[in-house]
C-alpha cells in the first residue's frame, strides 16, 4: 500500500496521506514521509511540497492509538522516534512547504501540519491535540510549534483542557494562514506553492533557515548569521541570474545552485 502518493506539478511536489478511513500514521508512514523529504531535497527541480490527505472528511488523526493499547514502552520509543525524525525531516525540507486541511487533523495529523511552513485550512476543518485525553501527550513538536504559533494560553488550552478549533478560530489565533471552502484547500495550497517559483531557490532556502533560527536563538546571534547568508548568496548562480533577470526585464531562469 501506498501511504503517502506522489504527483509533480511544475516545481511543485504533491504529497497525499493515504491510509483511509482516517489517514492515519504507521511506522511504515512516517518512514516514507522521512525518505521522501530527503528525496525532495535532493531534486533541485522542486521548490516547493504540499500535504494534504487523501478523501474529504481527514486530513489525519495522527496515530493510531491501537498501536499504544498494550502499553509497550519500547514500542512507544519507537514511534516517538519516528514521529521525531519524519516531522522534523520536514520542518527542515530546503523549500516551502504547505499543508491543505482538508478536514480533522488530530494528533499527530495536526503536529504534521504544524511541521509545515504554511497551513491553509478548509471551513469544515477541525483541529486538536487530544492526546492528554488518552493519557499521553503530543510527541512530535506539538508542544513547542503550536505554543510558538498561537502563544501560551492556547497552546494549553487546546492541550491541557483538550479544546478543539474550528477554521475560523484557528485562523483568529493564526495557526492557520488562511481559510477556503471545502474542497479548495489543495488548488489554494498549489496556487500558493507556484508562487514559490518566481523566488530565488537559494534565497528561499536561507531566508527559511533565518526564520527558523529565531525559535532558537535570540536576535542578537541570528542578526550576524543573517549578513553571513546575504553574503553567501554570492556564491550562487541564482544571485547573479535574479538581479541581471531583474535589470533586463526578464523572467529569471534558476539554477538552484
Amino acid at each position: 500500500m501506498d501511504y503517502l502518493v506522489e504527483r509533480i506539478e511544475g516545481h511543485t511536489a504533491i504529497l497525499t496521506m493515504n491510509n483511509p478511513p482516517a489517514n492515519t500514521w504507521t511506522a511504515q508512514s512516517l518512514q516514507a514521509l522521512k525518505a521522501k523529504v530527503l528525496e525532495l531535497n535532493a531534486n533541485k527541480d522542486i521548490y516547493a511540497l504540499v500535504l494534504t490527505g487523501e478523501g474529504n472528511k481527514f486530513f489525519s488523526a495522527g496515530a493510531d492509538l491501537k498501536l499504544f493499547s498494550d502499553g509497550d514502552k519500547g514500542n512507544a520509543a519507537s514511534m516517538a522516534k519516528h514521529f521525531g525524525e519524519a516531522f522534523e525531516t520536514l520542518s527542515q525540507f530546503r523549500g516551502v512547504s504547505i499543508a491543505a486541511i482538508n478536514g480533522y487533523a488530530m494528533g499527530g495529523g495536526l503536529e504534521v501540519a504544524l511541521a509545515c511552513d504554511i497551513r491553509i485550512a478548509e471551513t469544515q476543518a477541525v483541529m486538536a491535540l487530544p492526546e492528554a485525553t488518552v493519557g499521553l501527550l503530543p510527541c512530535a513538536g506539538g508542544t513547542q510549534n503550536l505554543t510558538a504559533l498561537v502563544g501560551e494560553g492556547w497552546a494549553k488550552r487546546m492541550i491541557l483542557c483538550g479544546e478543539r478549533v474550528n477554521a475560523a478560530q484557528a485562523l483568529n489565533l493564526r495557526l492557520v494562514e488562511e481559510v477556503v471552502e471545502t474542497g479548495e484547500a489543495l488548488n489554494a495550497a498549489i496556487a500558493l506553492a507556484a508562487k514559490v517559483a518566481n523566488q530565488s531557490p537559494s534565497s528561499v532556502t536561507a531566508c527559511k533557515t533565518l526564520i527558523q533560527a529565531g525559535r532558537q536563538m535570540p536576535r542578537s546571534q541570528a542578526l550576524p548569521i543573517e549578513h553571513e547568508l546575504f553574503v553567501g548568496l554570492f556564491d550562487t548562480e541564482d544571485q547573479a541570474e535574479g538581479v541581471n533577470a531583474f535589470l533586463e526585464k526578464r523572467k529569471a531562469d534558476w539554477k538552484n545552485r
